[in-house]
Protein backbone atom coordinates (compact mmCIF):
# COMPACT_ATOMS: atom_id res chain seq x y z
CA UNK A 1 0.00 0.00 0.00
CA UNK A 2 1.12 3.58 -0.61
CA UNK A 3 1.04 6.39 1.93
CA UNK A 4 1.78 10.10 1.98
CA UNK A 5 3.51 11.67 4.97
CA UNK A 6 3.18 15.40 5.69
CA UNK A 7 6.00 16.83 7.76
CA UNK A 8 8.13 19.90 8.46
CA UNK A 9 11.70 20.60 9.47
CA UNK A 10 14.13 23.33 10.46
CA UNK A 11 17.05 22.86 8.12
CA UNK A 12 20.02 24.32 10.00
CA UNK A 13 21.51 20.96 11.07
CA UNK A 14 21.00 19.20 7.74
CA UNK A 15 22.70 19.08 4.35
CA UNK A 16 19.35 19.31 2.63
CA UNK A 17 16.69 16.66 2.06
CA UNK A 18 18.37 14.02 -0.09
CA UNK A 19 20.62 11.30 1.34
CA UNK A 20 24.31 12.00 0.78
CA UNK A 21 27.51 10.17 1.71
CA UNK A 22 29.23 11.54 4.83
CA UNK A 23 26.53 14.14 5.55
CA UNK A 24 23.40 14.13 7.69
CA UNK A 25 20.18 14.82 5.80
CA UNK A 26 16.47 14.97 6.58
CA UNK A 27 15.72 11.93 4.41
CA UNK A 28 18.31 9.86 6.26
CA UNK A 29 16.91 10.75 9.69
CA UNK A 30 13.27 10.21 8.69
CA UNK A 31 13.89 6.90 6.94
CA UNK A 32 15.85 5.61 9.93
CA UNK A 33 13.00 6.54 12.28
CA UNK A 34 10.40 4.88 10.05
CA UNK A 35 12.45 1.73 9.54
CA UNK A 36 13.14 1.41 13.27
CA UNK A 37 9.53 1.82 14.36
CA UNK A 38 7.90 -0.19 11.57
CA UNK A 39 10.52 -2.92 11.58
CA UNK A 40 10.99 -2.84 7.82
CA UNK A 41 13.15 -0.74 5.51
CA UNK A 42 11.21 2.32 4.32
CA UNK A 43 12.24 4.47 1.35
CA UNK A 44 10.78 7.97 1.13
CA UNK A 45 10.22 9.85 -2.14
CA UNK A 46 9.77 13.56 -1.40
CA UNK A 47 7.94 16.28 -3.29
CA UNK A 48 11.28 17.94 -3.96
CA UNK A 49 14.78 18.54 -2.68
CA UNK A 50 15.76 21.38 -0.39
CA UNK A 51 19.39 22.45 -0.20
CA UNK A 52 21.57 22.55 2.91
CA UNK A 53 20.19 24.86 5.57
CA UNK A 54 16.80 25.41 3.88
CA UNK A 55 13.67 24.87 5.97
CA UNK A 56 10.29 23.30 5.15
CA UNK A 57 7.08 24.43 6.81
CA UNK A 58 5.23 21.84 4.71
CA UNK A 59 6.76 18.89 2.89
CA UNK A 60 5.27 15.67 1.57
CA UNK A 61 6.80 12.31 0.72
CA UNK A 62 5.37 8.93 -0.24
CA UNK A 63 6.37 5.44 0.79
CA UNK A 64 5.18 1.87 0.24
CA UNK A 65 4.68 -0.71 2.98
CA UNK A 66 2.25 -3.30 4.31
CA UNK A 67 -0.98 -1.86 5.69
CA UNK A 68 -0.60 0.40 8.72
CA UNK A 69 -3.15 -0.31 11.43
CA UNK A 70 -2.77 2.55 13.92
CA UNK A 71 -1.57 5.60 12.02
CA UNK A 72 -2.21 8.11 14.83
CA UNK A 73 -0.05 6.06 17.17
CA UNK A 74 2.69 5.83 14.54
CA UNK A 75 2.68 9.62 14.12
CA UNK A 76 2.98 10.01 17.89
CA UNK A 77 5.84 7.52 18.13
CA UNK A 78 7.66 9.08 15.17
CA UNK A 79 7.52 12.51 16.77
CA UNK A 80 8.82 11.04 20.03
CA UNK A 81 11.67 9.31 18.19
CA UNK A 82 12.66 12.15 15.84
CA UNK A 83 14.86 15.11 16.84
CA UNK A 84 13.12 18.35 17.77
CA UNK A 85 13.82 19.96 14.39
CA UNK A 86 11.70 17.44 12.42
CA UNK A 87 7.96 17.06 12.99
CA UNK A 88 5.43 14.70 11.39
CA UNK A 89 1.94 16.15 10.98
CA UNK A 90 0.05 13.29 9.34
CA UNK A 91 0.22 10.03 7.40
CA UNK A 92 -2.57 9.03 5.07
CA UNK A 93 -3.24 6.34 2.48
CA UNK A 94 -3.26 7.28 -1.21
CA UNK A 95 -3.70 5.38 -4.45
CA UNK A 96 -0.86 3.10 -5.55
CA UNK A 97 0.00 5.47 -8.42
CA UNK A 98 0.10 8.69 -6.38
CA UNK A 99 3.54 10.31 -6.48
CA UNK A 100 4.69 12.99 -4.04
CA UNK A 101 6.93 14.68 -6.59
CA UNK A 102 5.27 14.23 -9.96
CA UNK A 103 1.69 14.83 -8.83
CA UNK A 104 2.45 18.12 -7.06
CA UNK A 105 0.89 20.92 -9.11
CA UNK A 106 2.08 23.93 -7.14
CA UNK A 107 4.84 24.83 -4.69
CA UNK A 108 5.25 27.97 -2.59
CA UNK A 109 8.41 29.34 -1.03
CA UNK A 110 8.92 32.21 1.40
CA UNK A 111 12.10 34.16 1.96
CA UNK A 112 12.41 36.07 5.24
CA UNK A 113 14.36 39.31 5.64
CA UNK A 114 14.83 41.51 8.70
CA UNK A 115 16.19 45.04 8.52
CA UNK A 116 16.93 45.52 12.20
CA UNK A 117 19.33 43.38 14.16
CA UNK A 118 17.30 40.80 16.08
CA UNK A 119 18.93 37.90 17.98
CA UNK A 120 15.75 35.82 17.63
CA UNK A 121 16.14 35.74 13.85
CA UNK A 122 19.83 34.81 13.71
CA UNK A 123 19.05 31.39 12.20
CA UNK A 124 15.62 32.20 10.79
CA UNK A 125 16.04 35.20 8.49
CA UNK A 126 18.57 37.14 6.41
CA UNK A 127 19.62 40.45 7.96
CA UNK A 128 19.84 43.31 5.46
CA UNK A 129 20.93 46.57 7.04
CA UNK A 130 19.96 48.70 4.04
CA UNK A 131 17.02 50.84 3.05
CA UNK A 132 14.95 48.97 0.44
CA UNK A 133 12.48 50.28 -2.14
CA UNK A 134 9.81 47.60 -1.70
CA UNK A 135 7.50 49.18 -4.29
CA UNK A 136 10.22 48.89 -6.92
CA UNK A 137 11.03 45.34 -5.79
CA UNK A 138 7.39 44.39 -6.29
CA UNK A 139 7.39 45.95 -9.77
CA UNK A 140 10.41 43.79 -10.61
CA UNK A 141 8.59 40.77 -9.15
CA UNK A 142 5.65 41.42 -11.47
CA UNK A 143 8.06 41.59 -14.41
CA UNK A 144 9.55 38.22 -13.43
CA UNK A 145 6.05 36.70 -13.44
CA UNK A 146 5.67 37.64 -17.12
CA UNK A 147 8.59 35.36 -18.08
CA UNK A 148 8.77 31.56 -18.20
CA UNK A 149 12.47 30.79 -18.80
CA UNK A 150 14.56 31.19 -15.65
CA UNK A 151 17.93 29.84 -16.68
CA UNK A 152 19.50 33.05 -15.32
CA UNK A 153 18.40 32.04 -11.80
CA UNK A 154 19.34 28.36 -12.04
CA UNK A 155 22.39 26.69 -10.53
CA UNK A 156 24.93 26.39 -13.34
CA UNK A 157 25.62 22.66 -13.15
CA UNK A 158 22.22 21.05 -12.86
CA UNK A 159 20.61 18.10 -14.61
CA UNK A 160 17.35 19.51 -15.95
CA UNK A 161 15.78 19.23 -19.38
CA UNK A 162 14.06 22.60 -19.27
CA UNK A 163 14.37 25.92 -17.44
CA UNK A 164 10.68 26.72 -17.91
CA UNK A 165 8.56 27.47 -14.84
CA UNK A 166 5.05 28.88 -14.54
CA UNK A 167 5.10 31.50 -11.75
CA UNK A 168 1.66 32.66 -10.62
CA UNK A 169 2.64 34.67 -7.52
CA UNK A 170 5.70 36.74 -6.63
CA UNK A 171 5.40 39.54 -4.09
CA UNK A 172 7.00 41.24 -1.10
CA UNK A 173 4.98 41.96 2.05
CA UNK A 174 5.85 43.40 5.44
CA UNK A 175 4.66 40.92 8.07
CA UNK A 176 5.23 42.21 11.60
CA UNK A 177 9.01 42.77 11.76
CA UNK A 178 9.84 40.67 8.68
CA UNK A 179 9.90 41.51 5.01
CA UNK A 180 8.72 38.32 3.31
CA UNK A 181 9.01 37.40 -0.36
CA UNK A 182 6.42 34.80 -1.41
CA UNK A 183 6.72 32.99 -4.73
CA UNK A 184 4.46 30.25 -6.11
CA UNK A 185 5.07 28.15 -9.23
CA UNK A 186 4.44 24.75 -10.69
CA UNK A 187 8.14 23.92 -10.31
CA UNK A 188 11.42 25.52 -9.25
CA UNK A 189 14.99 25.18 -10.46
CA UNK A 190 17.87 24.57 -8.08
CA UNK A 191 18.88 27.80 -6.35
CA UNK A 192 16.14 29.69 -8.22
CA UNK A 193 14.43 31.39 -5.27
CA UNK A 194 17.65 32.50 -3.57
CA UNK A 195 19.02 33.90 -6.85
CA UNK A 196 15.71 35.66 -7.53
CA UNK A 197 15.75 37.28 -4.09
CA UNK A 198 19.38 38.30 -4.54
CA UNK A 199 18.48 39.98 -7.82
CA UNK A 200 15.46 41.78 -6.36
CA UNK A 201 17.57 43.09 -3.49
CA UNK A 202 19.85 44.77 -6.02
CA UNK A 203 16.74 46.50 -7.33
CA UNK A 204 15.69 47.41 -3.79
CA UNK A 205 18.96 49.15 -2.94
CA UNK A 206 18.88 51.07 -6.22
CA UNK A 207 21.77 49.33 -7.94
CA UNK A 208 19.63 47.85 -10.74
CA UNK A 209 16.58 49.12 -12.60
CA UNK A 210 13.52 47.21 -13.79
CA UNK A 211 15.03 47.32 -17.27
CA UNK A 212 18.21 45.71 -15.88
CA UNK A 213 16.11 42.80 -14.55
CA UNK A 214 14.57 42.37 -17.99
CA UNK A 215 18.05 42.23 -19.52
CA UNK A 216 19.14 39.62 -16.95
CA UNK A 217 16.11 37.42 -17.62
CA UNK A 218 16.63 37.54 -21.37
CA UNK A 219 20.36 36.84 -21.06
CA UNK A 220 19.72 33.38 -19.56
CA UNK A 221 23.11 33.85 -17.89
CA UNK A 222 23.44 33.02 -14.18
CA UNK A 223 26.49 35.26 -13.83
CA UNK A 224 24.39 38.30 -14.77
CA UNK A 225 21.88 37.82 -11.91
CA UNK A 226 22.29 38.66 -8.23
CA UNK A 227 24.13 36.55 -5.69
CA UNK A 228 22.30 33.77 -3.88
CA UNK A 229 21.06 34.95 -0.52
CA UNK A 230 21.74 32.72 2.55
CA UNK A 231 19.78 29.47 2.89
CA UNK A 232 18.64 30.22 6.46
CA UNK A 233 15.96 32.65 5.22
CA UNK A 234 14.33 30.21 2.78
CA UNK A 235 11.21 28.19 3.64
CA UNK A 236 9.28 25.73 1.52
CA UNK A 237 5.89 26.81 2.84
CA UNK A 238 3.24 24.90 0.88
CA UNK A 239 2.73 22.13 -1.69
CA UNK A 240 -0.54 21.66 -3.55
CA UNK A 241 -1.91 18.41 -4.97
CA UNK A 242 -5.05 17.56 -6.94
CA UNK A 243 -7.88 16.99 -4.48
CA UNK A 244 -8.46 13.45 -5.70
CA UNK A 245 -4.98 12.44 -4.48
CA UNK A 246 -5.51 13.84 -0.99
CA UNK A 247 -8.94 12.20 -0.78
CA UNK A 248 -8.02 8.89 -2.46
Amino acid sequence: MRYFIEFSYFGKAYHGWQIQPNAITVQQVLEKAFSTLIGDKIALVAAGRTDAGVHAKQMFAHFDCEGLENIEDLVFRLNSFLPDDISVKSIFEVSKTAHARFNAVERTYEYWLVQKKNPFYIEHAHYVNRSLDVVKMNKASQLIMSYSDFECFSKSKTEVHTFLCDINKAEWQLVDDRLIFTITANRFLRNMVRATVGTLLEVGIGKWSIEDVKTILESKDRTKAGVSVPAKGLYLSAIKYPQEIINS
